[in-house]
């Protein structure tokens, strides 16, 4: 019974993916025709950007100071201080700040978008939409897809600012290196191109939160009973594409060796 239940939820994820991919095409197809609904794209932009800030930037100290801590031990018994801020911010920018701005973001937001149509489905308030000759595409997903995409390469920036004042604070306060030499550090090893690729990472996993919440709401069947279930599988299925995704970015962007830690010590 278990195994057959297994595999019938398989199944169903497994459809809902596809339509998830589906639905992306018609993002796609959609914004190139220029079809935005501008007044839904700016609220969605402020439930992304400016009500996600606090738990967002509250989490990036914290795991820069932790990252830092681990770090800055170890580079001073080898005598490497004056390396420890550009580890942090060659970690911080390449990996730590994208990914967890876009987890923090995935259960706050993506839960909420397949939480909130998913509840407008099962109301059958997406077949009143349609009847009204509204495409719900246009109205309920493009303005979250456009609001994901822009917020979160602006978190990830904050983030990897406060990620870097959380580690300054650790080294200044607790190893005694001075800010200056950790300020120097990190703008060594950092080039333009660490930058970009934080950029374009950021932008790939807000597309990927945004398609992923508002496909799982839309497919969303079942009652209150339904919508429990598509709100925990959307996020769930947020994270894995974040993870999956953002090894093939960095294949791409970083593969072969890297130079900055050399070129500084």
């Amino acid at each position: 019974m278990s195994q057959t239940s297994s595999r019938s939820s398989l199944g169903l994820w497994t459809q809902r993916l596809i339509a998830a991919i589906f639905l992306a095409g018609q993002v796609v197809l959609h914004l190139v025709q220029g079809r935005i609904h501008r007044r839904n794209t700016l609220e969605q932009m402020v439930l992304v950007g400016p009500d996600s800030l606090l738990i967002a930037l509250v989490t990036a100290t914290f795991v820069g100071a932790v990252f830092t801590i681990q770090v800055a031990r170890e580079f001073i018994n080898f005598g490497a201080t004056s390396a420890v801020g550009g580890v942090l911010a060659v970690a911080l920018l390449r990996e730590l700040a994208p990914v967890l701005t876009a987890v923090v973001i995935a259960g706050r937001v993506g839960s909420a978008f397949a939480a909130e149509i998913g509840t407008m489905c099962v109301t059958e308030q997406i077949d009143a939409l349609q009847m009204l000759r509204t495409d719900p595409v246009d109205y309920l997903v493009i303005p979250r897809v456009i609001a994901c995409s822009l917020m979160l390469p602006l978190l990830t920036i904050l983030c990897f600012i406060t990620g870097m004042a959380g580690g300054m604070i650790v080294v200044t306060t607790i190893y005694d290196i001075p800010s200056r030499v950790f300020l120097d550090s990190a703008r060594n090893f950092l080039a333009v191109w660490d930058l970009v690729s934080a950029m374009l990472k950021a932008l790939v996993f807000g597309a990927l939160i945004a398609v992923i919440g508002t496909s799982w709401g839309l497919t969303t069947t079942g009652g209150a009973k339904g919508v429990g279930q598509s709100t925990t599988t959307a996020v769930v299925t947020a994270l894995l594409a974040i993870f999956i995704s953002n090894f093939f970015l960095s294949w791409a962007m970083f593969r072969g060796l890297g130079n900055a830690v050399l070129n500084n010590l």
